[in-house]
């Protein structure tokens, strides 16, 4: 029993995943330092009473300069053209002021869902400016005590159709933006602007991060000039592409072989379910398909993915509460993924993001930050399949949120039937 009077916090009773029994986590410095079947140390300590804990959900697609709009629009938007179009209209009045008091609404439900890590991608363009950078630029540095946040700018509207975008893109590099993403489906020439985007990430040594393929038409694929680039470049294992819709509509075989193209290419795929499943299919009067990309097929043939946010609030999304758990619920029921996949679904919001963030210090291990989440489920299998709130979480062993389990007040006359019925 190993003993330790310097540990600054102990959580005791934690059930980890692949662990058979509950353990004690020693803090010290915000990073764990032990896990123990039982440690002995004079300093405080929080009972998980058996909960399952897990490391911090990770978030790896979220539009923070966006959410939240709802009470604007005007007028009811529907597919994905409408939506951009909408935003286009809006962001053009958009204040520092006002994206940081949005964005800070969904950081707040992140954080009391359990998140702690979280990429958002920032529109940067001659409408929005660097207005909505700075904006996030602040909130990044306001709410670092519960949580991390990657800033990633992209051109939402296009590259090289809009004159003046890429050199608000290269000062948003200069200014310290960790990752850039592109958009090419808006582009009036798609392949140019994946080229160009290439060049600035090797310039700035940043990852990218596309939104890509966002229609149900497999007959052709920008995928393919992303993974070109991707491997003849040597930025494999710094590439992300969301939404790939496209994937959902191949039949086994060629899921198969573009499986084995991102692998090779080391492209990783992040899946949107809310807004994915919202925005696809909207033509079809019956038999309307789902739109969203098998990530769990995907992670089996040895890809690194991702479940994600993407919009809160929005034309895009019009509801959400930043809770990824019941995003990797919401993936499950609509992929119909079983009991045998719930920890690939868990793993789809926690070390599967990281991988894709590149975070090296993420996980329940010695030498990590104390970044957890406890649910009020006895696994975190059990907590996908119900919802389970979280309960308890940290940033770096500091406690970021609480929130009590709810508790029944049933008159006494059901109470004390329950009694005699037991």
């Amino acid at each position: 029993m190993p003993t330790d009077s310097a540990f600054d916090l102990i959580f005791r009773r934690a059930t980890l995943a692949g662990r058979p029994d509950a353990v004690d986590i020693g803090v010290r410095a915000g990073r764990i330092k032990a896990i123990a079947p039982r440690l002995i140390a004079d300093c405080p300590s929080v009972d998980i009473a058996g909960r399952a804990v897990l490391p911090g959900f990770v978030d790896s697609h979220v539009h923070l300069d966006k959410a939240c709009l709802l009470g604007r629009c005007g007028h009811v938007h529907g597919g994905l053209k409408d939506a951009i179009a909408a935003v286009a209209g809006m962001k053009r009045d958009f204040t520092v002021e006002d994206v940081y008091r949005r964005g800070a609404q969904v950081l707040e439900m992140a954080i009391a869902k359990g998140t702690t890590r979280m990429r958002t991608h920032v529109e940067v363009d001659p409408r929005a400016g660097l207005r909505s950078f700075e904006a996030i630029t602040a909130l990044k540095r306001d709410y670092a005590w519960g949580l991390d946040l990657s800033l990633c700018v992209f051109p939402q509207e296009g590259l090289t159709n809009d004159p003046g975008t890429e050199d608000l893109l290269v000062e948003a590099l200069r200014q310290g933006a960790d990752a850039l993403g592109g958009c090419p489906y808006t582009d009036s020439d798609p392949e140019a602007q994946i080229d160009r985007l290439f060049d600035l990430a090797e310039r700035f040594d940043v990852d990218l991060d596309f939104h890509l393929d966002f229609d149900l038409d497999p007959s052709w694929m920008h995928l393919d000039a992303v993974c070109r680039e991707s491997a003849a470049r040597g930025h494999s294992g710094r590439v992300a592409i969301g939404h790939v819709t496209k994937l959902s509509m191949l039949p086994q075989d060629a899921l198969s072989r573009v499986a084995d193209r991102l692998a090779q290419a080391g492209v990783a795929v992040t899946v949107l379910p809310a807004t994915d499943l919202y925005l696809m299919g909207r033509d079809a009067t019956h038999a309307a398909p789902r739109g969203l990309a098998p990530a769990h097929r995907l992670v089996a043939a040895g890809v690194t993915c991702s479940v994600a946010t993407n919009n809160v609030l929005n034309p895009f999304t019009p509801f959400g509460d930043a809770s990824l758990l019941r995003m990797a619920n919401l993936y499950a029921n609509a992929a119909q993924v079983g009991p045998d996949g719930f920890q690939t679904c868990i793993d789809l919001v926690t070390s599967l993001p990281a991988r894709l963030m590149n975070l090296s210090d993420y996980g329940i291990a010695v030498g990590n930050p104390a970044d957890l989440v406890v649910l009020d489920a006895a696994s975190a299998t059990d907590a996908l399949a119900a919802i389970a709130e979280p309960v308890l979480g940290f940033k770096a062993g500091r406690q970021s949120f609480s929130r009590p389990a709810a508790r029944l007040h049933a008159p006494a006359e059901a109470a004390a039937s329950r009694v005699r019925a037991s």
